[in-house]
């Protein structure tokens, strides 16, 4: 009922789209020629995005959904998440959508999620944007998150650790709440098997994407690597967004959604 409400509020229409018989919460509002997925990260959701759909859906036709395991969409029966499934679960909701090419939009784990569609299904990607997102492993910034940390008597504390380490000067105490809210309310099932399919070794790959690429990051981001984003990602454009932490479209929304505007209305397709 609440997605319903939600759904009236913003013009959306819900979807039926299923991914390995799991129902994918997803929702579709605009109603232009192109189109935009909206890709969350590790333990969110859709509403990430509160900011950009309502600007983005004047221009344009706007997909959100909650990947397998999160939100609203349910895990699959064995409990395994992977880059494939959830890149599987974007491509149910494009194609029920029956957009030829798309523009998909990564944030933070949904980077490598939009990476894996595009090795999966090329024809339908016009450009990618990632999204203060992973794009490799071992870059010399520190180790990546241990999963089993995610879990126990301390996963819960520790998840909110690492959630506040996301934060600048810039989230507002009203995002800081909304962004814990969010990701804590993820099962710790769904914390531990994202985590895992992120940084899984098979995923990480070194191909090199031709694509138009726009990278709108946090200030001083500790997820960018310059050398193998310029060596992988020849088309990339790169911005770093003055003042924000990792939830770049919350803290920034205006200076995140010019950016990605004009990025959008130089695509054709």
């Amino acid at each position: 009922m609440k997605s319903l409400l939600i759904a009236l509020l913003f013009g959306w229409s819900l979807s039926a789209a299923t991914v390995d018989g799991i129902q994918i919460n997803s929702a579709s509002t605009g109603k232009g020629p192109k189109t935009v997925i909206l890709v969350h990260g590790w333990t969110c959701d859709e509403t990430t995005w509160s900011e950009q759909v309502p600007v983005l859906s004047k221009k344009y036709r706007v997909l959100t959904l909650d990947l397998p395991g999160h939100g609203k969409t349910g895990a699959p029966a064995d409990g395994k998440l992977s880059m494939d499934l959830f890149a599987r679960a974007v491509e149910a909701v494009r194609a029920e959508s029956k957009a030829d090419r798309v523009v998909l939009v990564g944030h933070s784990m949904g980077t490598p999620v939009v990476v894996q569609y595009a090795r999966l299904y090329p024809q339908h990607v016009a450009a990618l944007v990632f999204v203060d997102g992973v794009v490799t492993i071992g870059n010399g910034r520190g180790p990546a998150p241990d999963p089993s940390q995610m879990s126990g008597a301390e996963g819960k504390k520790n998840r909110e650790a690492m959630i506040r380490g996301m934060f600048s000067a810039s989230t507002t105490p009203a995002n800081q709440t909304k962004i814990l809210d969010m990701m804590l309310a993820a099962p710790e099932s769904t914390a531990v098997g994202a985590m895992n399919a992120t940084f899984d070794p098979a995923i990480w790959k070194g191909d090199v994407f031709t694509m138009p690429i726009l990278g709108i990051y946090a200030d001083k981001s500790g997820l960018n690597s310059p050398a193998y984003m310029k060596d992988h990602f020849p088309k990339l454009e790169y911005h770093e967004v003055a003042g924000s932490g990792h939830f770049v479209m919350l803290d920034k929304p205006e200076e995140f959604n010019t950016l990605l505007l004009t990025f959008l209305s130089s695509q054709k397709y």
